[in-house]
C-alpha cells in the first residue's frame, strides 16, 4: 500500500549538476521518515519537489493520495511546509502573522482568529502575540514558523531541517510538538542534519548523497549494518595494555584496537551486558585496574560516516543545489 508521501525514481538537474538522481521514498501514514545528508545531497530539493516549490525532471511523487505535478494547488491544500529560515512578515505582530495565513487559506475571520490564539498557546507565544515578530527571538520566530505551516491542521507535514541554529532548550521544545503532532495522526517529512533528532523522532531513515538514498531503514537497522557492539576499556597503568589486550582478545569477535596515549582499548563483542560482566572479572583477576569501561553500540553518527566517509556536521553555508 502506497504510503501519504511516496516517491519513485525523483530527477531534478540543475545545469550540470544532478540534484536528485532517481530518489525513491514512501512514508506511512502517522509516521516520521528522517532524511539525512550532508549539504548538498539534495535533501532540500526533493523537499521542494515533493511539496510543489519544484517540478521534477522525471519521476512520480504522490502526497496524500495527489500527483504533485498533475494536481499542484490539491497538494498545497493538504501539507505544511517549515522550511529552514523562519517565512514571517516580522513587520506583523504573531497573531497577525497567523490569522494571515488562515484567511489565506480562505477561513471566516472568526475561525482564523481562533485558530491564532489556540496556536499561540500551544507554541508558548501568548505573552508575545501583539508584538511585531522582528523583537522575536530565533527560537520565538522558529516556533511562529511551525504554527503558521499548522494553521489548517495538514494531514502531511514537510519540515527542512528545522531546529537548525536553536538552542538546546528551543530544540527540545519543538521536538515536544513533533511529537504530538505525530501522536495526532500527522505524516512527517524531517529533513535534519542532526543525528539525535533523527534518533529521536523518526520511525526510519533514508540516507541521501549526491542525490541518492545510499541507505534506507529504521535506526536500529541501520546500526546494526554498521557492525554490533563493542567493549572500550581503559586501563589505569600504560604497562598493564598488554595484558588487558589478551584478556579482550578471548572475548572479541575481531581485532582489538589500542590508543596508546589514552590507554583506550576497542574490541567488537557480542553478548551484551552479561560479557561485560564477565571481563570485568577477568580483568579484576588479573590486577588490573581500570579508569573505564562501557559497552557501546554504534551510534547515527558511526552510519553516517561509514556510508558517506565524513561527519553529519552542519556547516556555515546551506545546501546550494537550488540557488
Amino acid at each position: 500500500m502506497q504510503g501519504a508521501i511516496y516517491a519513485e525514481g525523483l530527477v531534478k538537474t540543475f545545469g550540470d549538476v544532478r540534484a536528485l538522481d532517481g530518489v525513491d521514498l514512501d512514508v506511512p501514514e502517522g509516521t516520521v521518515l528522517g532524511l539525512l545528508g550532508p549539504n548538498g545531497a539534495g535533501k532540500t530539493t526533493a523537499v521542494r519537489c515533493l511539496t510543489t516549490l519544484l517540478t521534477p525532471d522525471s519521476g512520480r511523487a504522490v502526497v496524500a493520495g495527489i500527483d504533485v505535478v498533475k494536481n499542484p494547488n490539491e497538494v498545497r491544500r493538504s501539507i505544511g511546509l517549515s522550511g529552514q529560515f523562519a517565512a514571517v512578515d516580522e513587520y506583523l505582530t504573531g497573531r497577525e502573522n497567523l490569522q494571515m495565513v488562515g484567511q489565506l487559506y480562505q477561513m471566516r475571520a472568526k475561525e482564523a482568529k481562533a485558530r491564532a490564539a489556540e496556536l499561540l498557546e500551544r507554541f508558548n507565544l501568548a505573552d508575545a502575540a501583539d508584538r511585531p515578530s522582528k523583537t522575536y527571538s530565533g527560537g520565538m520566530r522558529r516556533r511562529l514558523d511551525l504554527a503558521a505551516a499548522l494553521v489548517v491542521s495538514p494531514p502531511v507535514m514537510f519540515m527542512d531541517e528545522p531546529t537548525t541554529g536553536l538552542d538546546p532548550v528551543n530544540r527540545q521544545q519543538l521536538w515536544e510538538v513533533i511529537q504530538e503532532l505525530v501522536a495526532g495522526g500527522t505524516t512527517l517529512l524531517l529533513t535534519t542534519q542532526y543525528l539525535e533528532e533523527a534518533d529521536h523522532l523518526a520511525h526510519d531513515i533514508c540516507v541521501v548523497d549526491h542525490g541518492r538514498v545510499i541507505a534506507r531503514g529504521t535506526s536500529d537497522q541501520l546500526k546494526a549494518q554498521t557492525g554490533g557492539e563493542r567493549v572500550e576499556v581503559v586501563v589505569h597503568e600504560p604497562e598493564h595494555i598488554g595484558a588487558a589486550r589478551e584478556i579482550l582478545a578471548g572475548f572479541g569477535k575481531g581485532e582489538t584496537t589500542v590508543a596508546e596515549h589514552t590507554r583506550k582499548l576497542t574490541v567488537p563483542v557480542t553478548g551484551g551486558a552479561k560479557l561485560l560482566a564477565e571481563v570485568i572479572r577477568d580483568l579484576d583477576a588479573q590486577g588490573i585496574e581500570i579508569d573505564d569501561i562501557a559497552l557501546r553500540r554504534p551510534t547515527l553518527d558511526d552510519v553516517f560516516i561509514s556510508l558517506t566517509g565524513h561527519l553529519a556536521e552542519a556547516s556555515e553555508q546551506d545546501e546550494q543545489e537550488t540557488r
